[in-house]
């Protein structure tokens, strides 16, 4: 999956040295080529790339999260078999 936005880093990188060594180019306008023909469409690509895989992660935390709320309220307060002791006696009325 890398290898396509590698090789054409690569490329852009390429073009934007030849820009520059040329006698006409600049180093700024090597700049921009190697921003808007290199790294902005990548990115462009990376994410686009990415979102199935961004899709299956969010769903598999939601589901990692409903599966601890389920397993929160199925169990039981207090797991010990002694009785639950209060350390405020209650007050009895006559």
């Amino acid at each position: 999956m890398y290898l396509i936005p590698i090789a054409w880093l690569y490329v852009a990188l390429m073009m934007a040295i030849a820009e520059a060594t040329n006698t006409t180019g600049t180093v700024l306008g090597a700049l921009i080529t190697l921003l808007l023909y290199g790294v902005a469409p990548v990115c462009l690509l990376m994410y686009i790339l990415g979102t199935p895989s961004r899709r299956r992660a969010i769903k598999a935390r939601e589901l990692a999260e409903d599966a601890r709320a389920r397993a929160a309220l199925s169990d039981p307060p207090d797991r010990s078999s002694d009785a639950a002791t209060d350390p405020i006696t209650p007050m009895r009325k006559e």
